[in-house]
């Protein structure tokens, strides 16, 4: 190297070497990182690369990025009224869930997701009645099969946030017994891969039970059959998919049939993990909030807005040549698309609403079913929304306390009907006071004005002398008017 090139060097050095921090910097970060990540934290290397965003990732996009966080003064504005409606969830949801349904569009605060995911979703309701349920299920033996098969697949669900780092730290042990727990809850199920980042994501939120009843009532009640062997459910949405693509975006649809993308190779990991692995954090955790609120529909917006953000412009598909590249684009949008605000009010103006899911659900039923008679989903099963799901766990409360109290017995007081007995016939009255009353009804009969609304009047002048008969027929000239005139009708 010349001594030209070296010089030219050295200030760059200089430069790097005065922003490190000094030892004592080192040691201070070392031991909060130690405090928070374990000894036996599988992410070696410097602390300062070790630094986790306010999610919990080891170096995660939301560091040092400021943007996407709201005032401090809206945010405890929300998190009041989160906080109110949660103290009267019944009362909330039975007369304003409109309320609810806009405060999940805007975002749920994080501080108060870890409650309102499980009323949402009615796994708190679902936990209160099924009392000690899963510490059963969590140590009940389980099969070997399924046992060995999840803990193959714990390590992949994130591993660069702090709670899933050591397969001894209470992410992956949780993460274990949970799904375990399922299989052991639903045999005829078992497990699915893709029920391992969902289980994930809502262990980072909530204690494990909570965890386990919300992953419940998602593979029950918001989609159910997504997960069984046969994936009937995942089959049917994805033909739904292609009709709704169809309508919204009919030029991507045609690229994508033109190079052989069919919907099966990229809807799985959209549907089947609810975006987990497709969209930025502070994105998933959004579209979970009005996904928990509004059902499977908002994630057949979110994917065809990403189908419309991908292919949706002849510039964005002239870039893609064949199948290869299209999946990649379709998994590679750039991320200013994908910021949480901008990409979650373009999803709510996707023009797809329940009405337009059942109508199509029941006409690639029918093809389905006529091209395979032995396919069996019905997808009258699944609720749409929160508030399907209130509705349904408060009929099936009414239901189980008639049984338990009998069928003339309620728990609440019920309002008793008093049936008078009819009047006893009037005395038979004198002459002289029918008579009487006769005269009093007619006193009271008063004189009915003429409705004179809409008429037309004729003012004419009475000539001196003459009488009704020899009144003169109405003239279609001009009349004259006088001092004494009279009204015709």
């Amino acid at each position: 190297m010349s001594r030209l090139s070296f010089s030219a060097e050295l200030p760059s050095v200089s430069q790097d070497l005065a922003e490190l921090p000094d030892a004592s910097d080192f040691s201070l970060v070392r031991d909060d990182d130690a405090s928070s990540l374990g000894s036996d934290s599988e992410l070696n290397g410097m602390a300062p690369y070790r630094q986790t965003d306010r999610y919990g990732f080891i170096g995660g996009s939301g560091l040092n990025n400021r943007l996407g966080q709201l005032p401090v003064e809206l945010i405890r504005h929300r998190e009041t009224k989160w906080l109110e409606m949660m103290t009267h969830w019944e009362k909330t949801m039975a007369r304003r869930y409109r309320k609810v349904k806009l405060l999940c569009r805007k975002g749920i605060p994080s501080s108060v997701r870890a409650g309102c995911w499980p009323l949402l979703c009615g796994g708190q309701a679902k936990a209160k009645k099924n009392l000690q349920k899963y510490q059963e299920l969590e140590g009940a033996p389980g099969d070997p099969h399924w046992i060995e098969t999840i803990t193959k697949d714990i390590h992949r669900q994130f591993p660069f946030h702090e709670m899933f780092l050591s397969p001894e730290g209470p992410g992956q042990q949780g993460l274990l017994q949970l799904l375990k727990a399922y299989t052991v809850y639903r045999p005829q199920e078992g497990y699915c891969q893709a029920q391992g980042p969902v289980g994930a994501l809502l262990l980072m939120h909530m204690p494990p039970e909570s965890a386990f009843w919300c992953l419940v009532q998602i593979c029950e009640h918001y989609l159910p059959g997504y997960y069984s062997p046969k994936m009937e459910a995942l089959l049917l949405d994805s033909e739904v998919f292609v009709a709704l693509l169809r309508r919204v975006c009919p030029r991507a649809l045609k690229h994508l049939q033109k190079h052989g993308v069919g919907p099966l190779l990229y809807l799985p990991e959209w549907f089947l993990c609810l975006f987990t692995r497709s969209l930025p954090f502070p994105t998933v955790l959004r579209v979970w909030d009005a996904f928990l609120s509004e059902g499977v529909k908002v994630l057949f917006r979110v994917g065809l807005l990403l189908v419309r953000l991908t292919l949706g412009t002849s510039e964005k598909r002239r870039g893609c040549s064949g199948l290869v590249e299209t999946l990649e684009k379709l998994r590679s949008i750039p991320a200013h698309l994908l910021q949480e605000d901008t990409f979650m009010a373009e999803v709510h103006d996707v023009p797809v609403s329940d009405r337009d899911l059942r109508r199509e659900c029941q006409v690639q039923l029918s093809k389905m079913r006529a091209a395979k008679p032995e396919f069996q989903y019905n997808p009258e099963n699944r609720l749409p929304g929160a508030k399907a799901i209130f509705d349904a766990q408060q009929l099936e409360d009414a239901q189980m306390s008639k049984e338990a109290h009998g069928s003339h017995t309620h728990p609440f007081p019920v309002p008793q009907i008093k049936v008078e007995p009819p009047p006893s016939p009037p005395k038979e009255q004198t002459e002289p006071e029918k008579a009487c009353e006769a005269q009093g009804r007619k006193k009271l009969q008063v004189r009915k004005k003429p409705d004179t609304r809409g008429k037309t009047f004729h003012f004419t002048e009475k000539p001196v002398g003459q009488t009704k008969e020899e009144r003169p027929e109405p003239s279609t000239g001009k009349r004259k008017s006088s001092s004494y005139l009279e009204t015709w009708f």
